[in-house]
């Protein structure tokens, strides 16, 4: 049995929950890249998953936000190395990274108020514009 991939210390997915397809890659590669299929495209079943939580995938599709197909699988691409074993790698590690960024729920935001010294700062440089900007019209008839 293949080794689970920790995501965090809580979360690890099973291997045989990743489809790997390989697809002849775009750029470098010379006489080889029409040849040698050594771009990958990783599937993750985002939905249907039972190693992760609902809260979970909810936050991991809306970080996937155009990876994610209609059907709720994860579509990773990976085609920046010559070579597929390096591109497998990378593309795993996207996912991961993806997962992980999901697994804690963001923190929330504490609403602060500006300081009375800073809203007089405010005003000030307001009204000093201001009188800069009177001081440009032209001269008055007195």
């Amino acid at each position: 049995m293949a080794e689970l991939i920790q995501i965090t210390r809580s979360i690890a997915i099973d291997p045989s929950e990743i489809e790997e397809t390989f697809v002849r890659a775009s750029g470098p590669g010379g006489q080889n890249v029409n040849k040698v299929a050594s771009a990958v495209q990783l599937r993750f079943d985002l939905v249907n998953s039972p190693s992760l939580s609902e809260p979970v995938k909810r936050r991991v599709a809306a970080l996937a936000g155009s990876r994610l197909t209609k059907d709720g699988v994860v579509v990773i691409t990976s085609n920046s190395h010559r070579d597929q074993p390096l591109n497998r790698a990378e593309a795993l590690a996207r996912l991961v990274a993806l997962i992980r960024e999901g697994a804690y729920p963001p923190k929330p935001r504490i609403a602060t108020r500006p300081t009375l010294a800073s809203k007089k700062r405010r005003l000030e440089g307001k009204s000093r514009r201001s009188e800069v900007k009177q001081m440009r019209g032209r001269p008055g008839q007195d």
